[in-house]
């Protein structure tokens, strides 16, 4: 609901506040008084285009701030909105402001924080829908006409159970297209894998089993030179030529020396001691020395078996991981792809017969869905035609139009057919409009605007009026054409729309302000020499003297004329 309306330095507008009351809010005043300024200001705030020309003369820049109260059966798609722009303060009240700025990029805010107009233009379409001269007619969008239809004709839970058929559908199609699209890689890939698989377990790699067969090999290869060196240390410790003492006979002496000196000065024993050490290490290191010779035996055929066990684990390292753990594991999860792969036909089966299942039920929930919309569709027909003759618009036709179309991939249907299906039905939905007997029926998107269009509009808001979210309506020029008598019946149908919304009527008929249970009366003026607009809230004798001046004047026996109006509608809302 609006609660609270500013604006400032808007085209003649200087200053004003206006402060809104639920029900029925009527705004009078002379012709070219100002009341459609208001409504332009309100129309720039919801995000419609605006240029300078609305800059009021001499001003640096033009503002409109709205408060509304958010209404409880639109609170949660507003509240996720403001969510996901980071604009949330609180889950009462929403304030949105629209700046147009000279010479500067026009700003909008949310709860006083910066963002853009298209914020604005989303979150106006839960709160206000304007009708007259502007964009704000929610009637005239056709994706919305289904919603309004589900809503009249109590479908919802219908069409909730056929949403979650569809749902369940789109994932199994889902995963469905998914398999097939790998099934027909999946020859090929098979045979990649088996050999990969094949390879790797041919192989038999061992974790740790490099490092000891390149020692292998090194030891291999250099068999001879190892050999050689060896034999070279053996002949120098013990194996020298008769003529030639060799390290063993040296250390010899040295032994038996150095036992005379530790003998002959007893400091020299830890040297003795070493030099023992010495000699016992040698005859060790000879003996070791042999042992290893003995071992030390160049073999072609296992010096080849060990190169080419080292050049298939580094193939496989190259194909398939750095270590050998990572070999090993890319086998394992090569031999899983496989059995995934060899299942997929049978998944793939299993899907087909779940998703004919799902369309098949599908198929039979949005046929009944599509039943009860069109039971409903007769009853919004019958109920609009009755109030646009009351409407003085007789003769005119309603009609809601259900768009089907076939599909060899749609849902199947009791007459053999196969039907396009979407996440809201069977069908698509538009209204549909003979304003002028003999015109033909038309888009209710493409009738011409003015008050025709507001009469139209308002017949369908109080057919509508519980299945229609929106709490605030406005009503521009809706009296135009028309007499005191149709005015009337106008007021009634608007005062009736009150317990379910906000309604905001400008009108110059005094038969339709009666009804208002909120007045503003609009007046064009000067002040400190310039044109400006004053708003004033008017009640009691202000009120029947505006009136009576709507009537002809602000004469005693208008003025009597008016009470009396005001008695008449008095007894009509009781």
């Amino acid at each position: 609901m609006l609660v609270e309306l500013r604006i400032k330095n808007f085209a003649i507008i200087n200053a004003l506040n206006l402060e809104f009351d639920p029900g029925l809010v009527i705004l009078t005043g002379e012709t070219g008084a100002g009341k459609s300024i208001i409504m332009g200001a309100l129309d720039m705030l919801l995000g419609q285009r605006v240029d300078m020309s609305t800059l009021r003369k001499g001003s640096e820049f033009a503002s409109v701030e709205a408060v509304f109260r958010i209404p409880d059966n639109v609170r949660d798609p507003v509240i996720k909105l403001l969510e996901q722009e980071e604009l949330l303060d609180g889950t009462e009240f929403l304030t949105l402001t629209r700046e147009l700025r000279k010479d500067r990029r026009n700003i909008a805010r949310v709860n006083g924080h910066r963002t853009n107009a298209t914020v604005l233009v989303e979150l106006g379409q839960y709160l206000v829908d304007i009708h007259g001269q502007s964009e704000h007619l929610s009637l005239m969008r056709v994706n919305q006409h289904l919603g309004l239809l589900d809503r009249f004709s109590g479908t919802t839970e219908q069409l909730e159970e056929y949403q979650k058929i569809y749902q369940k559908l789109k994932e199994t199609q889902s995963t469905l297209a998914g398999l097939r699209q790998s099934d027909l890689e999946a020859d090929q890939r098979k045979e990649l894998l088996a050999f990969q698989a094949e390879e790797i377990g041919l192989a038999a790699p061992v974790e740790g089993e490099e490092e000891p067969l390149i020692e292998l090999r090194n030891r291999l290869v250099n068999a001879e030179k190892l050999a050689d060196l060896g034999q070279n240390i053996l002949i120098l410790l013990d194996d020298a030529p008769t003529h030639q003492p060799t390290v063993m006979d040296l250390v010899g002496q040295i032994v038996s020396s150095m036992e005379v000196l530790s003998k002959t000065d007893p400091a020299l024993e830890t040297q003795n001691q070493r030099v023992v050490e010495l000699s016992d290490g040698l005859f060790e290191l000879g003996k070791s020395l042999r042992s290893y010779l003995d071992t030390l035996e160049f073999d072609a055929n296992e010096l080849d078996n060990t190169q080419d066990r080292l050049a298939l684990l580094h193939e496989l390292k190259r194909k398939y991981g750095e270590t050998i753990p990572e070999i090993l594991n890319y086998m394992e999860n090569a031999r899983q792809e496989l059995e995934e792969i060899t299942g997929r036909s049978t998944r793939i089966g299993e899907l087909i017969e779940i998703e004919n299942s799902l369309l098949l039920k599908l198929g039979l929930l949005g046929q009944k869905l599509t039943q009860s919309r069109k039971s409903g569709a007769q009853r919004l027909t019958s109920e609009l035609e009755i109030q646009l003759d009351d409407l003085k618009m007789a003769g005119s036709r309603f009609e809601v139009f259900f768009r089907e179309t076939e599909s060899d991939t749609g849902v199947p249907v009791e007459d053999g057919k196969r039907l396009e299906y979407y996440p809201y039905g069977l069908e698509k939905v538009e209204f549909l409009i003979e304003a002028n007997p003999g015109e033909g029926l038309k888009a209710l998107a493409k009738t011409a605007s003015g008050g025709e269009t507001a009469r139209l509009m308002l017949a369908l808001k109080n057919v509508l009026a519980k299945a229609d979210h929106i709490s605030t309506l406005v009503f521009d020029e809706i009296d135009q054409g028309i007499g005191g008598r149709i005015g009337a019946v106008v007021g009634e149908k608007l005062y009736r729309l009150t317990p379910e919304h906000q309604v905001i009527c400008i009108t110059h008929l005094p038969q339709l302000a009666g009804f208002g249970q909120q007045h503003f009366k609009v007046v064009k003026g000067l002040a400190d020499g310039r044109t400006s607009i004053r708003v004033q809230e008017i009640s009691g004798e202000e009120r029947i003297k505006e009136l009576a001046t709507m009537i002809g004047g602000p004469s005693e026996k208008n003025q009597e004329s008016a009470r009396e109006l005001m008695d008449y509608i008095s007894k009509v809302i009781q």
